[in-house]
């Protein structure tokens, strides 16, 4: 087993290395460009990500991956900081080789890190000379503070973020928010269309989207919602606040869980429904209603 770090804004673990079609090409190169790549998806090829089992989640600059087999131009993976119970090290899948880059030991000696808080922020070269678009959650270590750009470390080098784009904090040190703060980030994203395996500002799914929300406010939770429901706090229906997750199953809340929202207040709910839409607000009477099971607080 081998670190390794991802080197492009935005990876996608894919379930196997066979699993990438000619139409991904601009989400397994390097440089990625994950907004050309689903742009060229139609609405049945968005769909078969799920369907066909094609992708699992996704990465950002500069997250930590431990590498356990390289097979030709894929590596196998482990996410340690996405939690699942399909590996205990961590969320499995395959990246291509060429979108990781082996962690330096000097990695750990940085005291501060800058994290994207707007929903996409741009990388530069130098203050002068644009990167690459990176995603909301993107947390890169602060090798110096300027005026109005921050100077990070990037695996493959350094670049800059505008202090506008990010807010600084001790390394390994999120401070902890509370349900209104989740809150406040999710109605960043109204409007963001639906990506299955999503987990970037350029598209999440249900569960990438809970997930993400509740990293920005400090707390690590599972990746896929049916391990979401499993932590927290319990919360009875009657007593959900905002902030707190809800999840649904079929078979009007008696079977799977397939679905998790963040609750809004008032009745309502904000989440990022399925493939074809797009992150919104909305009642959870009906459907929803019927198929809500249980509720989860992480905020406390």
């Amino acid at each position: 087993m081998e670190l390794y770090q991802i080197n492009v804004a935005v990876a996608t673990l894919w379930t196997s290395k066979d699993s990438a079609r000619q139409i991904d090409v601009d989400a397994i190169s390097n440089p990625v460009d994950i907004p050309k790549w689903l742009h060229s998806l139609t609405y049945d090829t968005k769909l078969d990500l799920c369907n066909d089992n094609l992708v699992q989640s996704q990465v950002l600059l500069g997250e930590e991956v431990q590498v356990l087999e390289i097979n030709g131009d894929w590596a196998f993976c482990v996410i340690p900081s996405q939690l699942s119970k399909k590996d205990d090290r961590g969320y499995p899948g395959w990246i291509p080789l060429n979108q990781l880059m082996k962690k330096e030991e000097e990695e750990d000696k940085f005291d501060q890190v800058a994290v994207v808080y707007q929903p996409i922020a741009t990388l530069y070269k130098d203050p002068n000379n644009k990167w690459m678009e990176v995603s909301y959650q993107t947390a890169l270590p602060i090798v110096e503070i300027r005026e109005d750009y921050i100077k990070v470390k990037v695996p493959s080098g350094y670049g800059y973020l505008k202090n506008e784009d990010i807010h600084i904090f001790k390394a390994n040190e999120i401070p902890k928010q509370n349900g209104e703060f989740i809150i406040h980030e999710a109605e960043k994203f109204i409007g963001l269309p639906y990506l299955w395996g999503g987990m970037s500002g350029f598209g999440f799914d249900c569960s990438g989207f809970s997930y993400s929300m509740c990293k920005a406010a400090g707390r690590i939770i599972a990746r896929d919602a049916h391990e979401q429901a499993d932590g927290g706090i319990n919360v009875e229906i009657q007593h959900i606040q905002p902030g707190d997750l809800l999840f649904f199953a079929y078979d009007e809340g008696k079977g799977h869980i397939h679905h998790v929202a963040i609750y809004y207040g008032e009745g309502k709910m904000i989440h990022s429904p399925n493939t074809g839409k797009s992150i919104v607000i909305e009642e959870i009477a009906g459907t929803y209603k019927k198929e809500l099971c249980a509720a989860s607080r992480y905020w406390i």
